[in-house]
């Protein structure tokens, strides 16, 4: 029995399958976890939703930006660009199994047995685990509740910018989804950067990519993340791996064993628009 986990997929299939068959991964016996953005710019997401979804309980999924953007717009809320992949999911015929199973995944996933926990953008400085497991918590019992609609309606924004404890109502939601699912630089006080999207060169003056900072986490804590394609996989601590290696953008798909931290990946030729997300 063997553990993997799986950067950005962002509707790539064909690779996923590639890459499933390099690790000789074995339903009977395998776990996959997925790191976020299971949908949106490649061509085919819904395809690759659907297979998802048919791995049951095969497979640990947490929400990702462009996942939760599906979920918004299924909804009515948001709006659809132009580079976005989504159409053919919002008119599938099983689109509300789909969603609805969508919809019911957690924003982080932590296992005791590997140290290991798992969220779209990675782990806010300012956090501690029971911290960082609780918050999301609170965003996953909205999203699962008849307040889900008034999540969705505030989902899209920036502020604020940083954390606070005293944060009440859909304002702390929305502030637990941005460092969740859309950080990558910040400030040593958490303070967010959500504008920049390149390499961690190119931060701004007094912000950092977010796992540069000491962690409130355990020493022998690791953190699995996506979400940074520009990062590709690069990242200077044994205990953070970082799995979005860009596969939509003509990189790679990228895996990584939990029982033994090695790295998988199958090079991956599709080339998508450029990242407005």
């Amino acid at each position: 029995m063997a553990t993997y986990a799986i950067g950005d997929l962002q509707g790539c299939l064909t690779p996923l399958l590639t890459l499933l068959d390099t690790i000789q991964f074995q339903p009977e016996h395998d776990e996959l976890w997925f790191a976020g953005d299971l949908i949106n710019r490649g061509s085919e997401s819904l395809e690759t939703l659907r297979f998802i979804h048919s791995l049951g309980d095969k497979a640990k999924v947490i929400l990702g930006n462009h996942d939760l953007h599906l979920l918004a717009l299924s909804r009515g809320f948001g709006r659809l660009k132009k580079s976005d992949t989504l159409k053919e999911i919002l008119n599938a015929p099983d689109r509300d199994q789909l969603l609805s199973w969508l919809q019911a995944q957690p924003l982080c996933y932590y296992d005791k047995s590997f140290h290991a926990i798992m969220s779209h953008a990675g782990i806010p400085p300012c956090w501690n685990l029971e911290e960082t497991l609780q918050y999301a918590q609170e965003v996953e019992a909205v999203l699962q509740s008849d307040q889900a609609d008034e999540f969705f309606a505030i989902m899209y924004g920036n502020k604020p910018e940083k954390w606070d404890e005293s944060l009440t109502g859909m304002t702390r939601l929305r502030a637990i989804v941005n460092y969740l699912t859309r950080m990558r630089f910040c400030k040593p006080s958490g303070k967010l950067d959500l504008k920049s999207k390149e390499g961690p060169l190119t931060a701004l003056k007094n912000y950092a990519p977010w796992f540069t900072y000491p962690s409130k986490l355990p020493k022998e804590c690791h953190v699995i993340f996506g979400h940074w394609a520009a990062l590709e996989g690069k990242v200077d601590h044994p205990n953070i791996h970082a799995l979005d290696t860009g596969c939509v953008w003509g990189g790679s798909l990228t895996a990584i064993r939990l029982d033994d931290w090695q790295l998988f990946s199958t090079p991956c030729s599709i080339k998508g628009p450029s990242n407005d997300l």
